[in-house]
């Protein structure tokens, strides 16, 4: 009988002492039924329509969970307010080209060698909290140098579970090159050479082992190395690399996938060799002339030109730990970028917003698009609406309209006045969730 008792005694404690914690896991709506999504309204004072450069005052924006609900008319009874007049609104923005992962301070040639995957990946949290910071709330990933457990695609992963913040990532996997080409991170001496990476393809064979080890391990790209590049030690960035034959090979593979194909192109000659190839952007094209620019515009040809990068890049490449060599490369292109630039903008070509550099300056590429010759609404179109496209983004993200992801950003100030205007933001919603409020709280 006493050990009944005991028994009986044990259990209630027990059920007390764990009842609270049941409660706690009952949802709080009727058995079956959905909870109501979370409903707030945004007061933009002056929204952008980055789609005409239309501006609108005093607009209501209504969010309802994730997505944007309406543009205009009266805020619902009861529905919390956050008031961002004075300000103009405009959607999240979206970096095309970036890469995520390492120390974005580090220019050395050996930097990728001497960092474990796991530290790289602890800085791409960093990388992306900074981005968001900047109100983008998108990147694409353009290749990682011997990040052969593709800490970039985890990363992305873990964004879309929730367990990290940071903005959506589409992310290519290596960067395929040649032996001694640019993505060939083996800067060793010959007897102390690594082992062949998987990014490594000298023949037509290697292009396909490469492309699906990178769609095998999550890549939604592929990214080729066309030509020789700046930052490395060894490649010529006037050189063709990968042969057209490669690239279209790559292509034909990544296609058929369902993937897309990007290429590093500053020479002219791998600019048109992967144009022709069908490449569906190419990044940089520092010495496009008018042959590739009228080839890249028959094809639809994206161009992401990181203009800032190349000019921030020579003042501070020595204290950054850059190898001379590729310092002396950095001050050779650089002269030629406006014309190369002028050049796609006489053609028309299409332009996505992209800056390759620390993400502390992703806000800069924006003045570097306008004192290039873009509009200030081309380059803030350049990271909305043509970003959204290139990416594969549009029917959700790009422009401020009901059905959309709620990615909104607001920034203080008229940046169809004064592009710098794009250095100031204040206030970051990805997913209907403000990241970043620095006037306060919601009412």
């Amino acid at each position: 009988m006493d050990r009944l008792v005991r028994s009986m005694l044990a259990f209630a404690v027990l059920a007390v002492g764990f009842g609270p914690f049941a409660l706690a896991q009952q949802p709080a709506h009727a058995a079956g039924a959905q909870p109501e999504p979370k409903r707030l309204a945004i007061k933009a004072g002056r929204l952008l329509d980055v789609r005409t450069g239309k501006v609108t005052l005093d607009v209501i924006v209504l969010v309802e969970g994730d997505r944007i609900a309406s543009v205009g008319g009266l805020v619902p009874a009861g529905v919390p307010v956050i008031d961002l007049s004075g300000l103009t609104v405009l959607p999240g923005l979206l970096d095309a080209h970036d890469h995520i992962l390492g120390n974005p301070k580090d220019w050395s040639p050996a930097a990728s060698l001497r960092m474990s995957a796991p530290e790289a990946a602890i800085w791409g949290v960093r990388n992306l909290q900074v981005l968001l910071d900047h109100g983008f709330t998108g990147v694409r990933d353009a290749c990682e140098p011997l990040a052969w457990d593709y800490g970039q695609i985890a990363l992305r992963k873990s964004i879309e579970k929730g367990l990290i913040r940071g903005p959506r990532i589409t992310a290519a996997g290596g960067c395929i090159s040649l032996t001694g080409g640019h993505g060939d991170e083996d800067v060793l001496a010959p007897g102390q050479a690594l082992p062949r990476l998987p990014n490594i393809a000298d023949t037509l064979d290697q292009i396909n082992v490469s492309v699906r080890h990178d769609i095998k391990y999550g890549s939604d790209w592929i990214k080729l190395m066309a030509t020789g590049g700046v930052m490395d030690p060894m490649s010529d960035y006037r050189v063709q690399e990968l042969s057209e034959e490669q690239m279209a090979r790559a292509v034909e593979v990544a296609h058929r996938a369902g993937k897309r194909v990007m290429a590093h192109a500053e020479g002219t000659e791998g600019i048109k060799a992967a144009a022709r190839a069908g490449v569906d952007s190419i990044e940089h094209g520092t010495m496009l002339d008018d042959e590739g620019a009228e080839l890249m515009a028959s094809k639809g040809t994206w161009l992401v030109p990181t203009l800032e990068t190349f000019q921030r890049g020579p003042t501070v490449a020595a204290s950054l730990g850059s190898d001379p060599a590729s310092i002396a490369k950095q001050k050779a292109i650089l002269p030629m970028q406006q014309a190369a630039f002028e050049t796609a903008l006489k053609h028309r070509l299409k332009i996505a917003y992209g800056v390759d550099d620390d993400p502390e300056y992703v806000s800069k590429e924006f003045g570097a698009l306008v004192r290039g010759g873009l509009s200030p609404l081309g380059a803030i179109q350049a990271a909305t609406v043509n970003a959204a496209e290139l990416l594969g983004w549009a029917k959700d993200l790009g422009v401020i309209d009901a059905g959309k992801f709620a990615d909104i950003v607001a920034v203080d100030g008229d940046p169809l006045a004064d592009i710098g205007v794009m250095e100031r933001v204040v206030f970051v919603m990805k997913g209907g969730e403000a990241v970043k409020n620095d006037l306060g709280h919601p009412r």
